[in-house]
């Protein structure tokens, strides 16, 4: 199917308020750990600054995927445990302007009276037996990244909305998964048991949506209703600079409302322009665009299963089939697959994406299989698929339009696709940066004289490239084989100032010259020069065994060879390349 929809905008939005402690609490669930073992391990006090600051619990969890509308939730908090009542406070703390501050808490710490921003000394205080952990922001971001990555499962256009939010656009798709109702309690049931605190709500408009997760869950609003939604709530929920709310509190407008009640230019010369669009876009007038993950597919097709697959014959031939249904789809444009993705959800939450890139448009089928059965096979982390596959995708990310070409009469054209082909799968065997094909470039430096670049993106550039042409009946001026930096050999003496090597040592190897050809000047762009750069005379020479060497001398002598009194010394020697 093309993933493009022309329905009205629904936006869903969730927040993870608790997402640090939750995460910790999570690793530490699945790790079995015990809280009187952690505070073992964490100790206390907790390190301070200077003391092994930022060494908390780092682990995060995996996550799955989900379609297009926006939504926002209020704070649904995880099914109670046995024994709650005794759990021990926990929080997460960071340092700010020398201070360490409650960063985040769960829900026995709010119980004990603790709030986010309170000082650590505080908070010892009021609950000596309170388990500390440091904050680790690169922790909580792939956990986030990795529940939007869930998300994907409903909806393609996901968002980050930082520090602990996402925006889904589920336009269009919400009937996929029996409406919005049962979409906003799917998402925010399965965040609920898998340990974390959320909030979700749906509307019209992306900050409508966010401004109904803080202090309204689980509501969803109909398009032109935002204004009535949001009026009740308290100014805090707009999410505005503190300064901003603070003044408004100050002049009595107390909730949104109020807000909204007076004129926009009485609200813009006090608190600001950009305070008042996002005022109106709360109220639903207007909205600004989310700026997904990914950029969304030219073409996605999907299988989900009733019960998961685990077995590598369901899943090859799953992959089969999604492959025929994107080369039909593709083919009533005319258009060719560049750049596949297949993902695979798994039923824990754990989400694997595989990128197979192209060298031209693909419109078979049967290539598609062959390529993923390559980059499968060459996995060096094999595809574990744990307790099963509940949904496996293949998207088209980039495609092309397909340029009909004579194939029955020229042979060029032949050639041209299996070396193509043959590029593709020895890339999805080891990485497309390690196929190469070379274009000439306009130098005479020899280790510039050629580019090396991707063969996917650069065959066809490739095959036009016009080389200089070796004069017939001579010898080849370069050797076959060019290093990629010269190896220095050692001369113990030559034809002064300017002549070849009686003899050189190489690879612990003594070489003894019995023929030589040049001396071929090549002196460096004056351009390009850092102060170091030295002209070079080559030599072609060729050994008492018949070995061929391209050897040159780094530095003209008395010229450019001086010490620090200006005294001639000896030059440097290196082989840069061998002839057949």
């Amino acid at each position: 199917m093309r993933a493009f929809s022309l329905n009205r905008r629904r936006i869903l939005s969730l927040w993870l308020p608790r997402l640090p402690i939750d995460r910790i609490q999570r690793s530490l669930t699945q790790n079995a750990v015990s809280p009187a073992d952690m505070r073992a391990v964490v100790g206390l006090p907790l390190p301070l600054a200077g003391e092994g600051w930022g060494g908390g619990i780092s682990t995060s969890p995996a996550f799955e995927r989900a379609p297009t509308r926006i939504a926002s939730g209020d704070a649904i908090r995880p099914p109670p445990q046995a024994g709650e009542a005794k759990k021990v406070a926990s929080v997460v703390v960071a340092k700010d302007h020398n201070a360490i501050l409650i960063q985040s808490l769960d829900e026995a710490a709010v119980r004990a009276g603790l709030s986010i921003g309170l000082p650590l000394a505080n908070a010892r205080a009021i609950c000596p037996e309170l388990i500390v952990y440091d904050a680790d922001p690169l922790a909580d971001a792939k956990t986030l990244n990795d529940i939007a990555d869930w998300c994907d499962r409903f909806t393609p256009l996901v968002a980050l909305d930082l520090p602990y939010g996402l925006f889904l656009d589920i336009t269009g798709c919400a009937h996929l998964f029996g409406g919005e109702r049962a979409l906003l309690q799917s998402v925010t049931g399965a965040l609920s048991r898998r340990g974390f605190a959320v909030s979700g709500a749906i509307a019209g408009t992306s900050i409508a949506a966010r401004t109904l997760t803080r202090h309204a869950s689980g509501k969803i609003i109909a398009d032109g209703e935002e204004a009535d939604a949001v009026g009740p709530l308290p100014v805090s929920a707009l999410g505005a600079a503190d300064a901003i709310t603070a003044g408004l509190r100050r002049a009595g407008l107390k909730t949104i409302g109020d807000v909204a009640s007076r004129a926009p230019h009485e609200i813009s010369a006090r608190f600001g322009a950009a305070f008042t669009t996002l005022l109106g876009h709360a109220l639903g007038q207007g909205d600004a665009p989310i700026s997904p993950r990914k950029p969304l597919p030219d073409y996605i097709v999907e299988k989900r299963f009733p019960e998961p697959v685990a077995t590598d014959t369901v899943i090859a031939m799953t992959l089969t089939h999604l492959a025929g249904m994107l080369v039909s789809a593709m083919d009533k444009q005319g258009k060719g697959a560049r750049q596949l993705e297949a993902s695979f959800f798994r039923t824990d939450g754990a989400v694997r994406t595989i990128v197979v890139d192209t060298g031209r448009p693909v419109t078979k089928s049967d290539m598609i299989d062959r390529l993923f059965r390559e980059r499968l096979d060459a996995l060096s982390d094999p595809l574990d698929p744990g307790f099963g596959f509940d949904l496996i995708r293949l998207a088209a990310g980039r495609t092309e339009i397909v340029v009909q070409q004579q194939r029955d009469l020229d042979a060029n054209v032949h050639d041209n696709d299996e070396l193509s082909a043959l590029i593709d799968r020895i890339a999805a065997r080891i990485g497309g940066k390690r196929v190469v094909v070379h274009l000439p470039l306009d130098s005479h430096i020899p280790e510039r004289a050629a580019l090396a670049v991707p063969a996917q993106q650069n065959l066809a550039v490739a095959t036009a490239a016009a080389w200089p042409e070796r004069i017939a009946g001579e010898p080849p001026l370069r050797p076959l084989r060019l290093f990629d930096r010269p190896e220095p050999i050692k001369v113990p003496f030559a034809a002064v100032p300017d002549g070849p090597p009686h003899q050189f040592t190489w690879r612990r190897a003594l070489h003894a010259v019995v023929r030589v050809e040049g001396p071929e000047r090549i002196a460096m762009e004056w351009w390009k020069q850092d102060g170091q750069s030295l002209t070079r005379d080559y030599f072609r020479v060729e050994d008492a065994e018949g070995q061929r060497f391209w050897i040159f001398r780094d530095g003209l002598y008395e010229n450019e060879l001086r010490d620090e009194e200006g005294k001639p010394v000896t030059a440097n020697w290196y082989v840069h390349g061998l002839f057949a």
